[in-house]
C-alpha cells in the first residue's frame, strides 16, 4: 500500500510533462532540488495532497494510478513558493490551492470534452497571488532575482527552457528533466527539446530581452505545447506549429495583462492547434456522392 502510494505520488510529479513514470518523477524532484530546496518541498506537498484528495474522493482508479491528480497540485505547490515568501499565510494558501486544483482537475476531466492540461494550476495560482496581495499586500512577494545582462548562450537558454516548466532556470535542472522524460518516452524528450529550441529561436528573432531569453522563459511553454499536441496527433510538424504559437502568447500575458504567464501560453497554443485541427476536418471533408 505504501509502495503503491509512493509510486502514484512520483507519477504525479512526472505528469507535469505528461509522463506517468515514477522514475521520471524522481529525476524531476532531483532537478527541482537543484534549483530550490524550498520549491522541492512545495512539489512534494502538492504531489501528496493531490494523491490523498483523489484517493479519499475515490476518483477514477486508472487515472489515480497514473498520477493524473498530482501534476496540477505539484505546480501549485512550486508556484506558490516561487512567487510568495514562506509565511504562514503562504502555507495556508498553498495547501488550499493544492486541494482546489485537484478537485478542478477532476471536474474538468469529467465534464469537459477537451483537454484542460494545466488550466487548474493556472487559475488557482493566479487566485492564490490575488488573495495573498489582498490579505498581506505585495510585501509578501518574493523579490525576483535580476535577469542576467550577459547572454548565457543559445544552447544554455534552450536547455533552461524545460527547467522553467517547474520554475528552475538551470541547465543541469533542464538536463535532468529531459533525461526524466526520455526514460519514459524518447520522442517526448526530443519534442521537449525541439520545442524549447523553436521558442528560444523565435524569442531571439523577436528581439526579446536577453535576460529573459537566457532564463529559458520562452522555451518552457513551447516545450509543453509541442509535447501536448504530439499526444493529440502524432506528427512532427504540427507540434512545431504549437511551439511557435506559444511565443507571442508568452509575450502577451506580462506585457498586456500584467500577470505571470505561468503555463497559460502552452495551454492556449495547444487549444488553438486542436481547434484548427477540428476545423480542418470539416474543411477538407468531401461531400457525399449522390
Amino acid at each position: 500500500m505504501v509502495w503503491r502510494t509512493a509510486l502514484v505520488v512520483l507519477r504525479g510529479v512526472g505528469q507535469v510533462m505528461f509522463q506517468g513514470h515514477a522514475g521520471t518523477g524522481v529525476l524531476f524532484l532531483a532537478g527541482i532540488a537543484l534549483a530550490s530546496p524550498l520549491m522541492l518541498a512545495g512539489a512534494v506537498i502538492g504531489a501528496v495532497i493531490g494523491t490523498v484528495v483523489a484517493k479519499v474522493a475515490r476518483y477514477d482508479e486508472g487515472e489515480f494510478d497514473q498520477g493524473i491528480y498530482g501534476f496540477n497540485p505539484v505546480l501549485v505547490g512550486i508556484g506558490t513558493l516561487f512567487y510568495l515568501q514562506p509565511r504562514p499565510l503562504t502555507w495556508i494558501l498553498l495547501v488550499a490551492g493544492c486541494v482546489v486544483s485537484t478537485v478542478l482537475t477532476h471536474l474538468a476531466r469529467r465534464h469537459l470534452s477537451f483537454p484542460t492540461y494545466t488550466a487548474p494550476f493556472i487559475v488557482v495560482t493566479w487566485a492564490v497571488i490575488i488573495i495573498a496581495h489582498a490579505a498581506a499586500g505585495t510585501g509578501i512577494d518574493v523579490k525576483p532575482a535580476p535577469a542576467p545582462e550577459t547572454p548565457a548562450g543559445f544552447l544554455t537558454a534552450v536547455l533552461a527552457g524545460p527547467a522553467e516548466v517547474m520554475f528552475g532556470a538551470t541547465v543541469l535542472t533542464g538536463l535532468l528533466f529531459l533525461i526524466g522524460v526520455a526514460i519514459s518516452d524518447w520522442r517526448h524528450a526530443a519534442l521537449a527539446l525541439i520545442g524549447s529550441l523553436v521558442g528560444t529561436a523565435l524569442a531571439v528573432y523577436h528581439n526579446n530581452p536577453v535576460g529573459t531569453i537566457s532564463l529559458g522563459l520562452y522555451g518552457y511553454n513551447a516545450s509543453l505545447a509541442a509535447m501536448a499536441v504530439y499526444l493529440w496527433r502524432k506528427s512532427l510538424l504540427i507540434p512545431l506549429l504549437a511551439a511557435a504559437i506559444s511565443i507571442p502568447l508568452t509575450e502577451f500575458f506580462p506585457s498586456q495583462l500584467g500577470i505571470p504567464p505561468l503555463t497559460a501560453p502552452f495551454v492556449a497554443a495547444a487549444w488553438i492547434v486542436i481547434l484548427i485541427g477540428q476545423l480542418e476536418a470539416v474543411f477538407i471533408k468531401e461531400p457525399a456522392t449522390p
